[in-house]
Parts: C-alpha cells; structure tokens; sequence
C-alpha cells in the first residue's frame, strides 16, 4: 500500500469535468490496487484501496461481469486517464458525483466487454497530512522555486544591459529603433507587476489554471521530496525540507528541468511512463451466461 500513495503522490494534477462539478484529480492505479485524490478546493478527498476491495466492489456493482481485480482495475486506468490528461472521449464513460458530510461518492458508467459496467469512487476527507503532503508543501516549494527563478532572471537581465551599455560605448548602434529597450530596474518592474498584472496573474478561479501550466515543476518538487524521504529511512537523518528557502538561494530550479539532488537518487515507484496512471495488466473479461429455464412439462 505504501507504493500506491508513493505512486500518487509522483503523480501531476489533473482535470476532471463533470456535468454538475469541476474537480481537481490525481490517481494511481496498479494491479494491486489504486489511489484517488480529488478536491474542488474548499475541500479534498482521498481513497486508497487494495485489490480485495476492487473484487468484492466490482461484484456487488456488476454481477453480470466475472473477472479478476486486476481486469476493472485496468478499465479504470483506461477511463480515468484520458480525462485527467484532457483527452476527450465521447461516449466512453459518463462520470457524475454526489457530496454529503464528509464522503464524495464519484460515480462511472461505461461498458466492458459489450456489458454495462459501474463504479463508484467511495473518498471521504483527506487527513491534514495529506493535503499537505500533496497540496501544502509542493506549492510552497514552486514558489520558492519560482522566486529563486525570478532573481536569477532580473540578475541576467541586469548583466545582459551592462553588455548593451558596452557595445554602445564602443559605438554600436541598433539598426532598428523600435528593438531599443530602456535599462531594467527591478524595483520598478515589480511596483509596476503588483499593480498591473497581480490581480490577474494570482486569480486561482476553479484551478484549472495551476493544472494547465505548473504540473512540469510540482512534479519536479514532488520528486525531490521522495527522494529526500527516501534519503531520510536509509539513513535515519531527519529529511531536508523542499520548501526550504536556504535551499532555493544557491539552486535556482528551471521550470523544464528536474532538481538534481546531491545524494544517488533512489528509483521512484515502479510506473508506465508519462501520460499513464500506473501498471495494470490486462486480464481477459468473462461474461456470466444466463440459463434458459426449463418448464416443468419441457
């Protein structure tokens, strides 16, 4: 079970639209089981099941349908994917969702093997822990990391006006006048940033805008915080914080590139790669023939 949440949490975020509702989703599925993670961000929720649940699941919602676990385990990898990597799929499966206290029951209906096939996501409120394991401290992680980013630029920038500011003193001029730039201050940029484009720029609206263009460096930050957890049960020493921000004024993190930790990097969970959920093998379906009733007199 430790490798599905491992597994989910080297996952991105990803998008999921229902009719009534959008959600913000991440999953993990293997042949052993799966994890769910979903929030509408006033709320988040969690499942974590094993493959015996699956079966006993599957065959209370599908008594027509004999098969293993790790058959509708599958068949979930195959409906859930798409969607949180916004690939749209007509007709392949309907999803809709029903809240009460504290459980989000999300709700599947496709067909399997030329059968109705159901399925509900039974996810009840994530402990604090997992929030912020998942949600807390990797944003906090892409803001230091995005602040460290933002230094290191204004720093090119001031070197790449010094270079511009030689060439003139040696009597280069531009050929075209409109690409003439003033010389950057940063104090002023960053006046002009609060005032003119914060308002925008922070709008956090239903989250899609966070799981269109920062999933790239929250895996970068999730990653580096298993391998500092792994790090942490090798060797017992208390695991270095990603969010640390001594650790983000001397290792700048680019947004395209992976955090490159100091110590051998331990595998990260056995999974497909990019663009799936997790391993799942394929086992084939078996459909439960009906019996023809035989009259007394037949």
């Amino acid at each position: 079970m430790e490798e599905l949440e491992q597994g989910l949490l080297a996952q991105p975020w990803g998008w999921l639209q229902l009719d009534e509702n959008s959600l913000m989703a991440k999953a993990y599925i293997t042949k052993q089981g799966y994890a769910l993670l979903v929030s509408d961000l006033q709320e988040v929720w969690h499942e974590h099941v094993d493959a015996s649940v699956v079966s006993q699941r599957a065959k209370e919602l599908n008594k027509r349908l004999i098969a293993p676990p790790e058959a509708f385990l599958c068949h979930l990898d195959d409906l859930l994917r798409p969607l949180l990597k916004d690939i749209v799929c007509p007709g392949k499966a309907t999803f809709s969702c029903d809240r009460m206290a504290e459980t989000l029951i999300l709700r599947v209906r496709s067909e399997l093997s030329d059968l109705p096939f159901y399925w509900n996501f039974h996810c009840v409120l994530a402990s604090p822990s997992l929030v912020s394991q998942h949600l807390i401290r990797p944003l906090m992680g892409i803001s230091l990391a995005l602040q460290c980013q933002v230094r290191d630029l204004a720093e090119l920038l001031r070197m790449k006006d010094l270079e511009i500011q030689d060439y003139q003193e040696s009597g280069a001029t531009l050929s075209r006048d409109r690409l003439k730039t003033e010389p950057f201050e940063e104090n002023s940029f960053l006046e002009q940033f609060t005032v003119e484009k914060l308002p925008e720029a922070c709008s956090v609206g239903d989250g899609r805008p966070f799981v269109a263009n920062l999933q790239n460096l929250y895996l970068a930050v999730s990653r580096q915080e298993i391998q500092a957890r792994r790090r942490h049960q090798d060797t017992g020493d208390p695991p270095a914080s990603s969010a640390s921000p001594q650790g983000t004024d001397h290792h700048p993190l680019n947004q395209q590139e992976e955090p490159v930790s100091s110590a051998p990097s331990p595998p990260l969970p056995e999974k497909e790669p990019p663009g799936t959920l997790g391993p799942v093998q394929r086992p084939q379906l078996s459909k439960v023939k009906r019996r023809k009733l035989r009259g007394l007199f037949s």
